[in-house]
């Protein structure tokens, strides 16, 4: 399999050979980005507050990071952005992603030389803080807002997707608060309703494919 792709909208996907899966959508990885973190989470929340607090699993490549900071900075909101990644990738393969160059912006490059373990402020709307540790090891004392749950399909990390572990992303979420995710497998709603969430269906990105927003009860 092939290292990169360049997905049907024009962005570049990474190949983890380690999990058997591609980070983003080879449908289109902005796209998917854009509805399903961004639309569904991001902005729906900012309709009701300015300043958010986002947790992000999975940073992978670092592209709904990267989207989040220019739409923080568009809509004039203030985002304190966590995120948790056990494997980043390497330098060379953050040379190999085009988002740079197709959002023209250099921003991608400060968000993966952020140092890790601490708050750094990327611009006065963004605030990062990345975490290399898994779901299962993280705790918090904040509540978030809203989280983008971009973990890997569960066929290859069927762990993040079951009632225990959405229970445990709920205990960090403020109560009404917003959990978005490309999948909306039968088993993986269930799951979430256990754990006490409203789920919603919404329109995906391709035809009749549905993505999911979480909203905690």
């Amino acid at each position: 399999m092939e290292r990169l792709r360049i997905t049907d909208d024009g962005f570049t996907t990474l190949y983890s050979s380690e999990f058997g899966q591609f980070y983003h959508s080879v449908r289109g990885a902005m796209a998917e980005t854009q509805l399903v973190y961004i639309d569904l989470g991001l902005l729906a929340k900012a309709q009701e507050i300015k300043e958010i607090n986002v947790l992000e699993i999975g940073f992978g490549t670092g592209l709904n990071a990267l989207v989040s900071v220019l739409e923080a900075q568009k809509h004039d909101l203030k985002l304190h952005y966590t995120t948790l990644e056990p494997f980043p990738i390497s330098n060379d393969d953050v040379q190999l992603l085009n988002y740079q160059d197709e959002l023209h912006t250099q921003i991608l490059k400060n968000l993966h030389e952020a140092k890790w373990e601490e708050e750094v402020e990327i611009n006065s709307n963004f605030y990062l803080t990345k975490i290399k540790t898994t779901l299962q090891n993280f705790s918090s004392n904040k509540l978030f807002d809203v989280v983008y749950y971009d973990a890997f399909a569960p066929s290859s990390q069927p762990e993040l997707w079951t009632e225990e572990t959405f229970a445990k992303v709920a205990s960090v979420m403020q109560k009404g608060g917003f959990l978005t995710t490309y999948c909306s497998k039968t088993v993986v709603r269930k799951a979430m309703q256990a754990a006490g969430f409203i789920v919603e269906k919404h329109q995906g990105m391709w035809g009749k494919r549905e993505v999911v927003r979480a909203v905690k009860g």
